[in-house]
């Protein structure tokens, strides 16, 4: 029963590779999703905070709007 489990493991990762998609996917950047740029530390002008990066160390800031 192993063995079964093991070629099905080796299956999928076959037919992932012949679907030319990577087997371990990247993670999604959530602050290009919102059209923001990753800086370190805090945002400055004309910039403003709309939250964090993946990373946890840098903040997902946005350009502010143009009079």
């Amino acid at each position: 029963m192993r063995i079964l489990y093991l070629l099905l493991a080796v299956l999928f990762v076959v037919l992932q590779g012949v679907a030319g998609q990577p087997y371990i996917p990247r993670p999604i950047d959530t602050c290009r999703l919102r059209n923001g740029i990753c800086f370190p530390g805090i945002c400055r002008r004309p910039y403003y905070w709309i939250g964090t990066c993946n990373s946890g160390l840098g903040s997902c800031c946005a350009r502010g709007w143009r009079s």
